[in-house]
């Protein structure tokens, strides 16, 4: 195979590694698939690849060392692979930029998060004259917002059915940045100004996706709940949205994440609770249950501020599950203020809790302001405390539901079916689904099942599973002999 310049040669394999959110799995499915439109083919083997790329998360320091690592055993790869193209791509690229050359002199392209579309050229340009390629979006402190937002592309091309993570469910784009600035996140410098995507092309997307057989939109947006956008004079707030598309034939569910907890408005509980395809679920991070921290965050609510929306969401959607984020150890946090997160999950009861341990963040105003003073011993031993309570509520939580039918939306052979190396070739398996508000739940049948929604009744749990059986129907003839009917 040739670039478009017809002059270095390379294998067409592709080889990406994705670390990170939902919204990095949707960017690394855009590029996979414009890659391969440009004649490039998927391989599950780096060992495989002259193209390599890394996309990449900056919102954990774990997360970068993992991506510098993963490079770093690509170091002599191009003795053997001379046209072997690396890049990273994303978050880290958008933070380090020329550091990653520094740190990683065989890496070839870095593409920052608003210039996704332009790595095709940029590979095939990095391969031909073999000098290093570099885009990025520009930094907020060096524009007016307006520039910088225009330097930051929403990448939503036409989808590509094969590169989807699952046949009848999809990620959709309908915001990217975020301008709440808090002291932890690098979010806004690596993602930009929060802009809001059209929703004429929204609405657009989501009807190709269901034509082509997807039954699950997940909107995704770094704070999804924030959605605003004015279009032929009438603004559109995220109910408005999911309204407009909502009755879309062959949809089944919808879902959205994440939210920011000031912007859960009553419009948006009411289209939870009144529009029968919404998911009756919501992640809405806390991230601490201290007001002291919060600030210190600069999260833009109080504990009570919380606990008032959590009132609401329960009023106004009783079943609906919540799930949260919180980070421990962040600077200051005392054993007291430790406690106090610790009493929020035990007051709220979430569905689950993703913990984090806080590392500074070059180019957070956390890591130029304040002390990163909690030691390491200390953020494991809170994080393996909220981690065991969080465990035991989910626990108690899920074993109510047993005795329970539910209708699961089946996503294929569960985790631990695929990890005891599932035959495709066998129609029965362990299964696994979701319920409306988002509990997983796992259940022997027919692989055939999956995408479609079947009942399936609950006979025993653990903490992130419910464990459960297909309800069957019994088939009864009538007196005469005629057709079966239900029973």
């Amino acid at each position: 195979m040739t670039t478009s310049a017809e002059t270095a040669v390379h294998n067409g394999k592709l080889f990406i590694h994705t670390v990170g959110c939902q919204m990095n799995e949707l960017d690394s499915e855009l590029v996979v698939a414009a890659l391969r439109k440009h004649g490039y083919e998927l391989t599950a083997d780096v060992a495989d690849a002259d193209t390599v790329l890394f996309n990449t998360c900056s919102v954990r320091e774990h997360a970068e060392h993992k991506i510098y690592s993963a490079l770093g055993r690509l170091k002599y790869s191009k003795r053997k692979r001379p046209d072997q193209v690396i890049g990273v791509m994303g978050c880290m690229a958008q933070k380090d930029q020329k550091l990653i050359f520094q740190k990683a002199p065989h890496v070839d392209l870095v593409v920052g998060t608003g210039q996704l579309s332009e790595i095709p050229l940029l590979i095939d340009n990095a391969r031909e004259n073999r000098e290093r390629q570099m885009a990025v979006s520009l930094a907020r402190r060096d524009a007016t917002r307006q520039k910088v937002a225009d330097s930051f592309e929403s990448y939503d091309p036409l989808r590509d059915p094969e590169m989807r993570h699952s046949a009848f469910q999809a990620y959709v784009r309908i915001m990217i940045g975020c301008d709440k600035f808090c002291t932890y996140c690098v979010v806004p410098m690596t993602r930009g100004p929060e802009q809001s995507r059209s929703p004429r092309h929204i609405v657009q997307e989501v009807q190709q996706l269901a034509a082509e057989g997807v039954k699950e939109v997940t909107l995704l947006g770094q704070t999804v709940n924030s959605y605003r956008h004015t279009e032929d004079g009438r603004e559109y707030r995220l109910s408005d949205l999911i309204a407009s598309f909502h009755d879309t034939p062959g949809l089944e569910r919808i879902k959205f994440v994440t939210n920011y907890p000031r912007d859960m408005t009553d419009d948006l509980l009411q289209a939870v609770r009144d529009l029968p395809k919404v998911a009756h679920y919501l992640h809405v991070p806390a991230q601490s249950g201290c007001d002291e921290m919060l600030k210190r965050m600069k999260r833009g609510y109080t504990v009570e501020h919380y606990r008032e929306m959590m009132h609401r969401i329960h009023e106004t959607v009783p079943d609906c599950s919540v799930s949260s984020d919180f980070i421990v150890g962040f600077c200051g946090e005392t054993d007291a203020a430790h406690e106090k997160s610790m009493e929020l999950i035990r007051e709220f009861r979430f569905k689950n809790s993703f913990i984090f341990k806080y590392s500074a963040r070059t180019g957070t105003k956390a890591d130029a302001i304040m002390l990163d003073d909690v030691p390491e011993e200390t953020k494991r031993r809170r994080n393996n405390e909220m981690l065991d309570l969080q465990n035991e509520i989910s626990e108690e939580d899920n074993a109510a539901r047993i005795g329970r039918e539910y209708d699961i939306l089946v996503e294929g052979p569960s985790k631990s079916a695929v990890k005891a190396g599932d035959d495709d070739s066998i129609p029965q398996t362990q299964l696994s689904g979701r319920t409306r508000c988002d509990r997983i739940v796992v259940f022997d049948g027919n692989r055939r099942l999956t995408g479609s929604t079947t009942r399936v009744r609950i006979d025993d749990c653990t903490a992130t599973t419910l464990i459960g059986t297909i309800v069957t129907r019994e088939l009864q003839h009538t007196a005469d002999g005629g057709l079966p009917i239900l029973g």
